[in-house]
């Protein structure tokens, strides 16, 4: 197989391709389809079932999966990175998450709440194989791309992903809203159901098959020919406590490190939950309108999102990326204290607008920052690991307390409005981090 030299325009597109490949699960499965189909199996205003001994609300059950989810990816990522290190073939471990994502999706096909064990299990796993698969994924940034083209190609990644996400979810939509059109027979609710159930494989279709030209070019890593045994099991957390004193001796990555835990936490939580919020706290009329709107809101989000990363590369280059980042954050602060009062579509629509014009910006500016503040190093991946690791754990803690707030207070409301805290302290975290011994940072 042909060996592409670092920096080249087919080894960088081949790299961003698989934004293209992976990001339907993050439309469909996170955002979109799968909120909608959950909230729909709930067919009484009576939003709690009874789970693991107790009754739970049906938004908080989710989010708690969700962060039992990533504290678990948070745990295997550093072991697993620590063996790609060791025997040099990172791509090995994005591929086994990838299939496995890719499966469980096609797996939600048969969720119910008859079987509700199982069916988070599929949940799961989706969330399972699709951020396992990012660890690798990011890891590869520093060395498939000189610094200079990182922010660019980054940007590219997320941007060949909205595209790809939004072209299946226009199918998906189709699939939902004219379910005869592809031969999907029942009753309205019960065709719209079902097509619903079959864009989940088509997703999982759709993340393995595109991911192969990435894995067709992409080199497996520095060979080194050594085997994997006991000793090395745990060499990750010995590679992250030797990143995490690196990281202590470098002030401006220990400072962004601390600013992007606190607002990565929010993020992702808003990202995550966003439709849960639409489909039970904004009063759309109707299911056929409720279903519309919401998928509507995805695909504002989305489209605006392109523009979203390309402006925040641009401004990134002409402002740095720390004061772009300040800036970002306190458009976000803002959709957190504006989200509060979210009553109808119209609000709800304008949400999305701005939602998407900040999301898919912070989201490449933070990797590619992130990426630009590294000491000189081969070992990318376990500084990586670090990241997503400090990533995921701030995720596990926005979603725990987002789903006991809710769970409390019986509002997903009062748990978007205290997310407002944690983009406080990220600009003010940001604002420390030093830039005068950085170029265009």
């Amino acid at each position: 197989m042909k060996t592409y030299p670092k920096g080249s325009k087919t080894l960088l597109n081949a790299w961003a391709f698989y934004d293209w490949a992976n990001s339907v699960y993050t439309l469909t499965i996170a955002s979109t389809i799968f909120p909608i189909f959950y909230g729909a199996l709930f067919v009484t205003d009576n939003k709690y079932i009874h789970v693991f001994g107790t009754e739970v609300k049906n938004s908080a059950l989710i989010s708690f999966v969700t962060a039992f989810a990533f504290l678990v990816i948070a745990f295997i990522s550093p072991i697993l990175s620590g063996i790609a290190d060791y025997i040099g073939n990172k791509k090995v471990f994005m591929k086994f998450f990838c299939y496995t994502g890719g499966l469980a999706c096609i797996g939600l096909n048969w969720f119910s709440l008859d079987y509700i064990y199982l069916s988070l299990v599929f949940y799961f796993l989706g969330l399972i194989g699709y951020w396992g698969s990012l660890v690798f994924y990011n890891s590869y940034l520093p060395d498939i791309a000189f610094p200079e083209q990182q922010d660019r190609i980054s940007a590219k990644g997320f941007s060949l992903g909205y595209l790809g996400s939004v072209l299946l979810l226009i199918i998906n939509l189709a699939m939902v809203m004219k379910p005869d059109w592809f031969g999907i027979t029942g009753t309205e609710g019960e065709a719209a159901m079902k097509a619903m159930r079959y864009s989940f494989i088509t997703v999982g279709l759709w993340w393995i098959i595109f991911s192969q030209y990435t894995y067709y070019i992409l080199p497996k890593g520095v060979k080194t020919g050594r085997k994997v045994t006991k000793e090395v099991l745990f060499n990750g957390f010995k590679e992250l406590k030797h990143v995490f004193e690196a990281i202590k001796q470098n002030t401006r990555l220990k400072r962004y490190l601390r600013a992007f835990f606190v607002y990565s936490m929010a993020v992702q939580t808003i990202m995550l939950v966003a439709t849960y919020f639409g489909e039970q706290e904004v009063d759309w009329g109707g299911e056929q309108e409720k279903t519309m709107g919401l998928i509507v809101s995805i695909l504002v989000i989305q489209i605006v999102a392109i523009l979203g990363a390309f402006l925040t590369s641009k401004a990134s280059a002409k402002f740095g990326n720390i004061n772009t980042l300040i800036v970002v954050n306190f458009v976000w602060m803002a959709l957190c204290f504006y989200g509060y009062f979210v009553e109808t579509p119209t609000q709800f629509y304008i949400t999305a607008m701005f939602v998407g014009l900040v999301m898919g910006g912070i989201q490449a500016l933070s990797r590619s920052t992130y990426s630009k503040f590294l000491p000189e190093t081969t070992d990318t991946t376990s500084f990586f690991s670090f990241y997503d690791v400090a990533e995921k754990i701030g995720i596990v803690i926005g979603m725990v307390i987002y789903g006991s707030i809710d769970q409390i207070t019986g509002s997903m409301r009062n748990s978007i409005l205290f997310l407002f805290i944690f983009f406080l302290i990220g600009i003010i975290l940001l604002y420390r981090v030093p830039r005068k011994t950085e170029q265009a940072l």
